[in-house]
């Protein structure tokens, strides 16, 4: 018996190692998919470098964007994401700027189930909310749209894209229409021990003004747990392959995501 005990005291920490392991890649998983029925709240921070008219302007901005799923049933969820920007800039033609900038809200409303496929997808609305505080740092208007997303998670890939377009509706008259639509193909491959590397692009067509913005994103991700929050930190590149005149030619990107996940 003694025997045995020392046995299980021996093992117990690798065990428990394991158990932490799994848990850790289950999250990771859960990350990649944006409609996932995980409760998130990640912190954002987005460091521009090139903009404005000298090519030498500097750009900050923390998205916070909390992602809460409901279950409307046994069939249903409805995930809401939200992004709130706070931003500043130092290159704007009255000086430097810093305050909220314009809100995106939306509404996934999605299976809970993958179909036979594998496919993972939602669909929904979306809202923009001119909070900014600040007209550099915002459109002014009120605009409303569609909005969906879809994946496969295969093994270690999980493979999608997410996409939406905004009409504007209402809004300060003085400032120009929104008619713009966003794509994000996005691409994640599992490390195991809770680490992924992603890439996507998050494309803005400009309707109105006939402008692309292409910044294509590298990024390396680590879960862990600090206490018993399970947190995922996150770091990497950014390239603007595309962007309009005085806009931004490269950046950092680091986030920090608080999850709380299902008892």
């Amino acid at each position: 018996m003694l025997k045995w005990c020392l046995f299980v005291l021996s093992i117990s920490p690798l065990i428990a190692s394991v158990a932490s392991a799994q848990d850790a890649d289950e999250l990771s998983k859960q990350l990649a998919n944006p409609i996932a029925s995980l409760i998130s709240v990640p912190l954002q921070n987005n460091f521009d470098m090139g903009a404005g008219p000298e090519d030498d302007g500097f750009a900050y901005t923390l998205n916070i964007q909390p992602v809460i799923p409901v279950s409307l049933n046994g069939e249903w969820n409805v995930i809401s994401r939200t992004i709130l920007p706070v931003g500043y800039r130092d290159y704007t033609p009255g000086g430097d700027v810093s305050g909220l900038g314009d809100v995106t809200q939306s509404l996934f409303f999605s299976p809970k189930a993958p179909t036979a496929g594998g496919l993972i997808w939602g669909i929904g609305p979306v809202l923009l909310v001119p909070t900014a505080t600040d007209d550099f740092l915002g459109s002014g208007k009120w605009g409303a749209g569609p909005t969906g997303v879809a994946l496969v998670q295969k093994g270690e890939w999980t493979v999608g894209a997410l996409a939406n377009h905004v009409w504007s509706y209402a809004g300060e008259d003085d400032r120009s229409e929104v008619n713009s639509t966003y794509v994000q193909p996005f691409v994640s491959y599992s490390l195991g021990h809770g680490r992924s590397v992603s890439v996507n692009t998050e494309t803005t067509y400009d309707w109105v003004s006939e402008k692309w913005t292409v910044p294509v994103n590298l990024g390396f991700s680590q879960v862990m747990k600090i206490g018993e929050q399970p947190v995922s930190f996150q770091i990497g590149g950014k390239y603007y392959a595309e962007a309009p005149e005085g806009g931004p030619a490269w950046g950092l990107r680091t986030t920090i995501t608080l999850l709380f996940p299902k008892k």
